[in-house]
């Protein structure tokens, strides 16, 4: 009788410790997602110049890399469904949006040159759904 109570509550005690890890583990992932969200939503305005565009393509390039997002054959990072992020920047109305790697080739000193004092405003933010966090961001000009 002792050592089927005992059993009972063992099996009760390892289910409790198994739903605790979970909900523990569920919690850091959205705490992980809400930091790194908070680094990218401080640019989610109305009005931002063409130096904070240089600053989060750098950002998001730099997360890219740490976290072995791969490339496709343009050399532009492929959406990994977790971590990846990628910048749209455009330029006119009218136009498609440019992904940051083109930018970065054609090179960010050279855009900072010719945009850092412009205004951008951000048009659109999508996130992972599997994750909770920034995957997509889009900037576009708002006046000179």
């Amino acid at each position: 009788m002792k050592k089927a109570i005992l059993v009972i509550l063992l099996i009760f005690l390892t289910i409790i410790i198994c739903i605790y890890m979970n909900y523990k583990q569920m919690t850091m992932a959205q705490v992980e997602a809400q930091k790194f969200n908070r680094e990218y939503e401080f640019y989610n305005q109305e009005a931002i110049l063409g130096t904070d565009i240089t600053t989060i393509i750098n950002k998001a390039m730099d997360n890219n890399e740490t976290y072995a997002v791969p490339k496709d054959e343009k050399n532009q990072y492929i959406s990994n469904g977790t971590n990846s992020i990628k910048i749209y920047v455009c330029l006119k109305a009218e136009d498609k949006p440019s992904p940051m790697e083109e930018i970065a080739q054609i090179g960010l000193t050279d855009f900072t040159s010719l945009f850092g004092e412009i205004t951008f405003k951000c048009a659109d933010v999508k996130y992972h759904e599997k994750t909770g966090k920034i995957a997509e961001m889009t900037f576009v000009l708002s006046k000179y």
